[in-house]
């Protein structure tokens, strides 16, 4: 089965002229091969996620392994970028098993775990889900780091007996060193690797997750489940800027779709002068795979906030006006998301009239599902 894409050049020239050459990385194991290797130790079999793979990494040749963007990409994107891109935001680990209880450890980078408006479980946690015999994927449980950076915790035990497939989502605003899964050394166990066409999304804090509540719970990850696609996570908290050194970096990746919802960390000039380069640059590397444009949400508290208002719809009526000016000059694959309704118009779907909440980032999943099932329709 395909791995995703790895780098084979180094880092050319921003407009997406002289992409580097990629290749898919197959696995080595099949339905007859040998057991999948572990280390029993504390009366669990340990197994290291990075022996089959984790969904989500968008190149292979990266500093550390849990990194979202290549090693080239330090010196070429800003210094707060590149920072942000150690963080393990839409990463996930698969495997099918039988076990009755499932533990993880895990060393993580920073000893920061929690934020004043998004709890440790979501920056610094891990989320296990499970698909049950509809082919649905159900939650089970999340680890709540209270110490580190080691950290060993048991997910669930008595689980419902049944060999079934899982997830396992990695922090959203923290760095990984390590992964293993435990599980009882009689257990059947299965490594799913990752999967190939990803759809890649760009953004800021609330597509990196913020303030989702746990890893699972941020929109990119619920449309992943959703729509059966591997995710690739590229929001980088108050960095979302249509910067064009990320548009050659995203072109590298062969993407079923390129989610862009840069909009929040930008202003009206700057979404004016950004967005026909960057849709360019993608087109000109991936001509036939869609570009979906995406609006600033609304805050909140806009109603009552005159100025918040006016930066919503300037921001809006730049995107609008470059995206129309694209159709007209016959610029396919191009899909618009307006940003109104976004978090729904109650006013109860984020954290600080910004950031999500839970409620937020469902609301924002259900958007973008409308959108998107056509849009990957035959992919």
């Amino acid at each position: 089965m395909p791995d995703h894409r790895i780098s084979r050049r180094q880092f050319l020239a921003l407009s997406g002229a002289g992409l580097a050459a990629v290749k898919l990385a197959g696995c080595a194991w099949g339905a007859e091969a040998e057991p999948f290797k572990r280390k029993l130790e504390d009366g669990l079999a340990w197994y290291d996620v990075r022996d089959w793979g984790v969904e989500g990494r968008g190149w292979n040749d990266t500093e550390q392994y849990f990194d979202r963007l290549p090693a080239k990409a330090q010196g070429v994107v800003r210094k707060a970028v590149w920072g942000l891109s150690r963080h393990s935001a839409g990463m996930c680990a698969r495997f099918e098993t039988d076990a009755a209880t499932i533990w993880a450890r895990y060393k993580l980078r920073s000893k920061n775990l929690a934020m004043s408006h998004m709890p440790a479980t979501g920056v610094s946690g891990l989320d296990l889900y499970a698909q049950d015999k509809q082919g649905q994927w159900r939650w089970l449980g999340v680890i709540r780091p209270s110490g580190g950076p080691a950290i060993k915790h048991q997910f669930a035990s008595e689980i419902e007996p049944g060999y079934r497939a899982y997830t396992v989502y990695l922090p959203l605003y923290n760095g990984v060193e390590s992964l293993e899964i435990g599980l009882p050394p009689d257990a059947r166990f299965k490594p799913l690797p990752p999967r190939a066409k990803p759809l890649v999304f760009y953004g800021t804090s609330i597509t990196q997750g913020g303030c989702a509540s746990r890893p699972g719970m941020v929109y990119t990850s619920i449309l992943g489940r959703r729509l059966d696609r591997p995710v690739i996570n590229l929001g980088f908290s108050g960095n979302g800027k249509m910067e064009p050194e990320l548009g050659a970096l995203m072109a590298e990746i062969d993407a079923a779709a390129y989610v862009i919802d840069c909009l929040p960390n930008m202003n009206a000039e700057m979404v004016a002068e950004r967005t026909g380069p960057l849709v360019h640059q993608l087109r000109k590397a991936r001509p036939k795979t869609p570009i979906v444009l995406v609006e600033d949400r609304t805050n909140t508290n806009a109603g009552w906030l005159p100025a918040r208002r006016q930066h919503h719809a300037d921001n809006r009526a730049a995107l609008k006006k470059v995206f129309n000016r694209l159709v007209a000059a016959d610029v396919e694959g191009l899909v618009y998301v307006g940003g109104e309704q976004l978090l729904g118009n109650d006013g109860e779907a984020a954290v600080d009239g910004s950031h999500p909440s839970d409620l937020g980032m469902m609301r924002m999943a259900d958007a973008l599902d409308r959108v998107l099932q056509p849009v990957l329709s035959g992919k």
